[in-house]
């Protein structure tokens, strides 16, 4: 088996991603301290075509060198928009038929592996702040609330890579790309 060359990667041009069907997901990071974290997302995002990225509250915005160098040039190509208060932007998107998924561990809430999106419907997912998670305002006001299983000591996992974990499960369950 051979690694294929960045040349043989067939990417998308900045131009071709902004004009590409999106992935009927969104994201909203709720608090989020690190630059760090905040390009990373903006990487995975890139990576499934997700439709925006909210950056809430304490949220860093673009352009910033921290997030620049997590985001490799994804803030160019993903769309993004800053919003002060999180519950403010839910209503908003769920009176736009927008599902709100807080990512989060509480009571009653649905495993990642169980959870089955339903097609034609854009999933807004809730990443919180990395020491409080997503706040408690915004999973009262959830449609849903998703866990993702662990089996360890720790239960908690970095807010990149559970953003990761999550968008990589819901886009392989929309089937978007068959």
């Amino acid at each position: 088996m051979r690694k294929l060359k960045n040349s043989e990667l067939d990417r998308l041009s900045i131009d071709d991603f902004k004009d590409a069907k999106k992935t009927p997901i969104i994201i909203i990071l709720d608090n989020i301290r690190s630059l760090n974290n905040i390009g990373s997302v903006f990487r995975t995002s890139d990576a499934f075509l997700i439709e925006i990225i909210y950056l809430c509250g304490i949220t860093a915005k673009p352009p910033h060198k921290d997030i620049h160098k997590t985001a490799l040039g994804s803030t160019d190509t993903v769309n993004w928009e800053y919003a002060e208060n999180t519950i403010d932007l839910v209503e908003k998107l769920k009176a736009n038929n927008v599902v709100i998924c807080a990512i989060e561990q509480a009571e009653n809430a649905t495993m990642l592996n169980d959870f089955t999106p339903k097609p034609q419907t854009t999933y807004a997912l809730v990443f919180g702040n990395e020491v409080k998670g997503v706040s408690q305002d915004v999973v009262n006001a959830s449609d849903i609330v998703i866990e993702i299983p662990q089996f360890g000591t720790k239960h908690s996992l970095n807010i990149s890579v559970s953003c990761g974990v999550v968008v990589w499960d819901v886009f392989s369950k929309l089937e978007v790309r068959s």
